[in-house]
């Protein structure tokens, strides 16, 4: 059976930034900016985003171009014989099924609030309100099961109609409405009375609140946000490299991803900052933000209904984008692994993959009492742990070594895949650095993700 393929390169960099693009960006990228001191930690996340973030996958993109096959069968036809780097495809496979088991509950969560902002069901009447409504939302079962399932069956039902007609053309016309609906959100933030002052401390770098926030805490934000905010170690950019033709460099298509992924974790701290001064609310409010600090903040704004319904459209595109593009791994996974058709694997994966987040949706209710990693933790949680905290990571690595090391691919069939094609070209004097000096950075990742875990 031929390969399919994308139809455009615009396709292609819209579904690898969507995959990018998650909650991640949008949800947490702001307040771990209002954290951390704002346009400092901007400039020192961009930083590591080019010398970690870009590397990886341009490496995951290679490994994917080669192969021309999913996370399953992706070392079977690079490694050399009788090595044994294929038993990480297990674990790749394992961390997209992980990632869906909470994420369809958290795109589920910004399906609702969509529907409760739009229909007037979300009461602004108090802020206790306001906060009532997501602890009442998560206390339904029937609620959080029912959004998931939608999230699910949307998912697959988009992936099913095929990879160009399907999945490249809902996520082009999603992701170019994300984008509109974002930059009119942002127009409409930046020009609220007193917004003045989140712009500066968002944009203009302060060493005074780069000290203020500590050092090594920034830094620390800064590196773990511009390692995960890509998605990185699971084969997930791989499965598009498998999608493209060899008219262009790698290293110009990672940067492409990565500029477009940044350029909305920006524009979102541009939608939230500014407004959380007009308004006088505190911006490193933590998750919270999203769903209990934002909605009443919408209450005061003019037609602020309008614009919490635009703003929950937009976050419901960048949970969803990511959701198909983790699919789309899954479903070609299963496809290279048992030769099933397109339509089989995403009827066989929509009931697996909704038994498999039935826990996460039910940890808030009917499963609260559980708490995996210490009192007051959910499943969602524990999911989360495994595979922002371990199974990333650790992936990542494993890439980074298999590229670089003779016993594996190595560097020469790397750079030669990497290269082919007009743009940016991997350098000779990057050989050391990816060898030798990423993999130390992502095992600092890796250790200080899971080291407050530990004690």
């Amino acid at each position: 059976m031929e390969r399919e393929k994308l139809s455009s390169r615009l396709g292609f960099i819209l579904l690898s930034a969507g995959c990018a693009i998650g909650i991640g960006n949008v949800w947490k990228f702001p307040y771990v900016a209002g954290q951390n001191g704002g346009a400092i930690f901007i400039l020192i996340y961009l930083f590591f985003l080019i010398i970690l973030g870009l590397p990886v996958m341009t490496m995951e993109f290679s490994m994917g171009r080669a192969a021309k096959k999913s996370c399953a069968k992706i070392y079977d036809k690079l490694e050399p014989k009788g090595t044994k780097w294929h038993i990480h495809s297990k674990f790749a496979i394992a961390g997209n099924y992980l990632l869906m088991m909470f994420y369809t509950t958290v795109a589920g969560w910004m399906l609702k609030y969509f529907v409760d902002m739009a229909s007037g069901a979300l009461d602004f009447s108090s802020t206790e309100q306001v906060a009532l409504h997501f602890e009442t939302m998560n206390k339904d079962p029937l609620s959080l099961v029912l959004y998931m399932g939608i999230v699910v069956i949307l998912g697959f039902g988009i992936c099913a109609l095929g990879l160009q007609n399907g999945l490249e053309r809902i996520t082009k016309w999603m992701m170019l409405a994300l984008l509109a609906i974002m930059i009119l959100l942002a127009i409409n933030s930046i020009f609220l009375p007193g917004a003045g002052e989140g712009l500066s401390f968002y944009l203009l770098p302060s060493m005074e609140k780069f000290h203020e926030a500590g050092a090594l805490n920034v830094i620390v934000a800064a590196m773990n946000q511009a390692f995960f905010t890509l998605s990185l170690g699971i084969g997930a950019m791989a499965i598009f490299g498998s999608y493209i033709d060899r008219d262009h460099s790698l290293l110009t298509e990672s940067i492409n991803v990565a500029v477009l992924d940044t350029f909305v974790a920006i524009t979102a701290g541009l939608i939230i900052i500014p407004a959380c001064f007009a308004y006088n609310v505190e911006v490193g409010a933590g998750p919270s933000l999203i769903f209990i600090t934002l909605p009443n903040l919408f209450h005061s704004m003019p037609m602020g209904r309008l614009w919490g319904t635009l703003f929950f459209v937009f976050m419901s595109f960048a949970a969803l984008s990511t959701v198909l593009a983790v699919f789309e791994n899954i479903i070609s996974s299963t496809m290279d692994l048992f030769g099933w058709s397109r339509k089989k694997a995403c009827r066989i994966n929509l009931v697996l993959v909704f038994c498999l987040s039935l826990p996460c949706a039910l940890g808030f209710n009917i499963l609260e009492n559980i708490a995996p990693l210490g009192v007051g933790t959910t499943i969602m949680d524990l999911e989360d742990f495994l595979v922002s905290n371990i199974i990333l990571p650790l992936g990542s690595l494993v890439f980074v070594l298999f590229c670089t090391w003779k016993q594996g691919w190595g560097w020469n069939a790397f750079v030669k895949e990497a290269n082919t094609g007009a743009g940016l070209q991997i350098k000779p004097w990057m050989k050391n650095y990816c060898k030798y000096v990423l993999p130390c950075i992502i095992a600092i990742v890796f250790t200080l993700g899971i080291l407050p875990y530990l004690f």
